[in-house]
């Protein structure tokens, strides 16, 4: 079966161009090069937590507890660097395995206990919160000491060089023509149906030229964010992990009739638990990405983007029942929330109508959903 385009598509790049022009139009500043080198920024952080989400909510869950659990992680790495003085490499891989750890249990609770992942997640909300703030001591604790950098610190700072930003892109994009090319050849050697050789070129010239301008832009102010790298390579683990291997296609079998994917054999509870277990890792990664863009933990770090997340998902095609996703939508439908949430940071909104911009996006990604699920 063809990837085709729906009308939902060509609604969602309307909405994203309608919300960059009118942002460009009102407040001049949002086309400036530093200004979109930090929404790139800010869109990495956003994305990163979004694949993560993506992962739980094809098997049919939901994961409402990430912001508090990406400040309980980053806060644990903080305070070990900076209190401790354990070396920034080491902190930020204990921070990484403690939430494999915790998000392993969770997927535990959620299989083995028959706990609806609402619950355990919503109950790690608070838990995560109020963990986080004994762990910071409510104060508010920097990455670093003022003036010096560490591993830490260059995780929102550091930008490659132009010439290498140049030459990352050019891989990539030759890595996506190789990939589409195999792709086909694949699909056409098991008696698939494949996309017209017209389609694949301009689907790919089409990310090409997105890439590269990506490119030209960022290296304008300072070149690419080592956020967007570390995106990037998130969100091709994803697309491979979901595209390309059995675990995948598990995913979107037990988001589409778990009890059909275990009766054809689908190890429905490794798959969840697995799944989750991804996930912790993820808002680890996002957790670090995050304080190191603020530069430090505070009582406040993370609240509502679980929020974020979860309308980014949603606003790119991810079904809430499970089943139904791809990693492009949820970039785009990352773009849309980061775009939101930048320009009104430039026209400061105040933080309550930041907030019902929000919702408001969420439930109309909500309904658009549901009125295509019953079509």
């Amino acid at each position: 079966m063809t990837r085709t385009f729906s009308i939902r598509d060509f609604s969602i790049a309307l909405a994203l161009l309608g919300i960059c022009g009118f942002f460009a139009v009102v407040e001049p500043k949002f086309l400036d090069s530093r200004n979109l080198s930090l929404l790139m920024t800010e869109l990495s952080i956003t994305a990163t937590l979004a694949m993560g989400m993506l992962l739980v909510i094809l098997p049919g869950h939901i994961d409402l507890s990430v912001g508090s659990g990406l400040a309980l992680l980053s806060g644990i790495a903080t305070v070990l660097t900076t209190k401790a003085g354990i070396p920034a490499p080491v902190s930020l891989t204990m921070g990484l395995l403690v939430g494999l750890l915790i998000w392993w249990g969770k997927g535990v609770l959620i299989v083995k206990e028959r706990i609806p992942a609402f619950i355990v997640t919503l109950a790690g909300l608070l838990v995560f919160r109020g963990l986080f703030w004994l762990v910071i001591q409510n104060q508010t604790v920097p990455v670093v000491a003022g003036g010096q950098t560490n591993l830490y610190s260059l995780i929102s700072t550091f930008y490659l060089p132009p010439l290498i930003g140049y030459a990352l892109a050019v891989g990539i994009i030759a890595a996506l023509a190789l990939t589409a090319i195999q792709s086909r050849k694949q699909r056409r050697a098991n008696g698939f149906d494949v996309e017209d050789s017209e389609s694949v070129f301009l689907r790919v010239f089409i990310a090409a030229q997105a890439i590269m301008l990506f490119v030209v832009i960022t290296n304008q102010f300072r070149g690419v964010p080592l956020p967007a790298v570390i995106f990037g390579t998130v969100a091709l683990a994803v697309y491979l992990l979901t595209q390309h291997t059995a675990f995948g296609r598990y995913l979107y079998a037990i988001g589409g009739n778990p009890e059909a994917a275990l009766v054809s054999g689908v190890p429905v509870g490794r798959v969840v638990i697995g799944a989750f277990a991804m996930m912790g890792a993820i808002v680890a990664i996002t957790g670090f990405m995050l304080t190191s863009y603020t530069g430090n933990s505070t009582t406040d770090l993370g609240e509502w983007m679980e929020l974020d997340a979860v309308a980014a998902c949603v606003i790119g095609g991810v079904s809430l029942r499970g089943g139904r996703g791809t990693v492009l939508g949820v970039l785009v439908g990352a773009l849309i929330m980061a775009t939101l949430l930048n320009g009104m940071t430039l026209m400061s909104v105040s933080p309550e109508y930041k907030l019902v911009v929000r919702g408001s996006v969420l439930l109309a990604a909500v309904w658009m959903d549901v009125r295509l699920g019953r079509q």
